[in-house]
């Protein structure tokens, strides 16, 4: 049997800037990572076998995780086990976690990612990029059914990520200005159920199939303009992209309220981040006054909790 030793790795949270959804039809997308926003896995050896998981979703062994919200990662867990010649290493698995589930902000391709890198520590074995994305998929297929991969290649980058299905993500360079507010909805997210309504939509009018090049247009537009670090350009494509995609039927009344607050506020702009139907929007500001203002401002109109990521600190 493999020898397994102590282990902590980390992970963090992703947002999608402007694509959602119009990535499902191989239109390009951005996402950007949130490394204030952060995951950590630590593995640490036991003598009597027991695989004991400590988590915001699961608590016991990992024998009785079937059937429960953590299937897809128990079943990464196994396989890495099984990679590793490890099946009857006893350990605990404590995750930690900042990210809230079913937001938007890549949960559980970001606990995907950890527990990967932490296995793979544990092991002694070293992990290139590729073989990472390879084992997060394993639990993404089973708790998504057919990821795009936006959540996996963003919640282990440090770059913003380029991302068209079926091709290897490619990173961006990031603003130097602006700041962007994270606000959380206060209701899940609906990824199965928003992605098949939009199928659906599509299906039954095929001229909103327009709205999915008109978002792959705007998507190539923003990237030019994080290029030219133009945040004004920014943020007007981020409110045309959440026009768009109110257009297909993905956003609320919630969502659709804290985005104009958020631009009321002062923000550049504003969009819904993710499948939609639920979970956060973000919010564009200029400076971080502004972005204490939008984020204030948003408190007041319901949102559960609000993050700010700093472009400018984090390009420097």
């Amino acid at each position: 049997m493999t020898q397994l030793i102590a282990a902590t790795q980390t992970s963090h949270a992703k947002a999608i800037l402007i694509g959602e959804h119009a990535v499902v039809y191989t239109q390009p997308a951005i996402a950007i990572p949130i490394p204030t926003i952060r995951l950590r896995a630590e593995i640490k050896p036991r003598s009597d076998h027991k695989q004991l998981v400590t988590s915001a979703f699961f608590n016991g062994e990992l024998a009785a995780a079937a059937g429960t919200r953590f299937a897809g990662i128990a079943t990464l867990i196994r396989q890495l086990l099984i990679r590793f010649d490890g099946q009857d290493c006893g350990f605990d698995l404590n995750i930690i976690s900042d990210l809230p589930p079913e937001r938007g902000m890549g949960s559980s391709a970001a606990t995907a990612v950890a527990i990967t890198r932490a296995f793979y520590a544990a092991f002694a074995t070293p992990l290139d990029h590729p073989t990472l994305l390879r084992w997060a998929d394993v639990s993404e297929r089973i708790i998504h059914g057919n990821p795009s991969g936006i959540d996996a290649a963003t919640a282990s980058a440090q770059r913003p990520q380029w991302i068209v299905r079926g091709k290897a993500p490619r990173a961006l360079t990031s603003p130097h200005r602006g700041v962007l507010v994270i606000a959380d909805s206060g209701i899940q997210g609906q990824t199965g159920q928003a992605v098949a309504h939009v199928a659906t939509v599509i299906r039954q009018d095929p001229r909103l199939y327009d709205q999915i090049t008109a978002l792959g247009a705007m998507t190539r537009r923003f990237a030019v303009a994080i290029a030219n670090d133009d945040i004004e350009l920014m943020g007007g494509l981020m409110t045309q992209a959440q026009q768009a995609l109110a257009t297909l039927g993905v956003s609320n009344a919630t969502l659709d309220h804290l985005t104009a607050v958020a631009n009321a506020a002062g923000a550049l702009g504003a969009k819904l981040t993710g499948s939609g139907m639920g979970g956060c929007i973000l919010a564009l500001a200029a400076d971080k006054q502004q972005a204490a203002t939008v984020a204030a401002a948003l408190t007041a109109a319901g949102a559960t909790a609000t993050w700010q990521y700093d472009f400018g600190a984090t390009s420097r």
